[in-house]
């Protein structure tokens, strides 16, 4: 178990390179669902957004540097679970929320807003929780990372594909409206092969050490979840967009992750198994949760 500190996985610049490639044609794919209106909209009624802001940013890191603080898991699992914590909402927490039957209308806006924010609030969160817990410190004196790096990396992968879908969806919507149902189930399903292929170079060292992670991203995945529930329901928000606020809170950028452990942390291996089971994992809750949900209508 002390070796999965140690290990690195194997992931080729090339590889990253796609994965890179990948994240930003998800991106884009989900970008064209919004235009301009939709921000408008949100300036005259911004609380939900709010709301799902802070629980993404705010409480959902909290809560995992309590996990990591009571359970004590090895220093680079627990810097996983601080990462994961600090991106952004995933890319599938829209199809969830619609399948659930919560107002995917602002899951696809706080997923728009929370990626722009993760420039400034994922490379914070990482320092701010992972540089609280001694364990976690030492990897990033090892590692000295740069958040003006980190910014520039989800500005190019992120931002940038938001705003290239939001100007394509504006000025040419019958084009977007022909794409859009293909390109997010072409992006999805590119993204899915990827994971499978990586985790297929690196098979032994996954089966390995997934053992030591599963207990802890399910019950990590599990306090994402509750979290964005309790937020939303204190707030009193309606059932409507509770559900959405609460998916995405539990739905995680893992990709994202997973790129940033191979390009600042040279694919440390507890980190880089938390990414990937994360990224399994939320999809089977999130879509779980969706079908226990959507047995009910949500009152707005």
């Amino acid at each position: 178990m002390s070796g999965i500190d140690e290990i690195t996985l194997n992931f080729s610049p090339a590889s990253l390179t796609l994965l890179n490639a990948i994240l930003a044609i998800v991106m884009f794919s989900i970008a064209i669902d919004l235009t301009p209106r939709d921000f408008d909209r949100l300036r005259r009624a911004p609380k939900p957004v709010i709301v799902g802001l802070v629980s993404q940013f705010l409480v959902l890191p909290a809560l995992t540097f309590a996990l990591v603080w009571v359970t004590a898991p090895r220093p680079s699992i627990a810097l996983g679970l601080i990462l994961v914590a600090a991106c952004p909402g995933g890319n599938i927490s829209n199809f969830i929320t619609h399948r659930a039957g919560g107002n995917a209308a602002l899951s696809v806006s706080m997923t728009a807003f929370a990626t722009i924010g993760a420039i400034f609030m994922t490379p914070f969160n990482i320092a701010l929780w992972g540089g609280l817990y001694p364990p976690t410190r030492a990897i990033l004196q090892q590692t000295q990372i740069d958040p003006v790096q980190i910014a520039i990396l989800v500005g190019l992968m992120l931002i940038l594909p938001l705003v290239l879908g939001i100007a394509l969806n504006q000025r040419r919507p019958a084009l977007t409206a022909r794409l859009r149902a293909p390109l997010q189930y072409m992006s999805m399903g590119i993204f899915a092969a990827f994971i499978l292929l990586a985790l297929g170079a690196n098979w032994g060292f996954f089966l390995s050490f997934a053992g030591a992670v599963a207990g802890l991203v399910i019950l990590h995945n599990a306090l994402a979840l509750g979290g964005g529930w309790v937020v939303a329901t204190l707030t009193r928000l309606s059932p409507f967009d509770r559900r959405a606020i609460t998916i995405e809170t539990g739905i995680q950028n893992s990709g994202l992750g997973l790129v940033l452990i191979f390009g600042f942390f040279h694919g440390l291996g507890g980190m880089a198994v938390v990414a990937a089971f994360w990224g399994i994992w939320h999809a089977i809750s999130g879509i779980a949760l969706a079908s226990v949900m959507a047995r009910t209508e949500a009152a707005r």
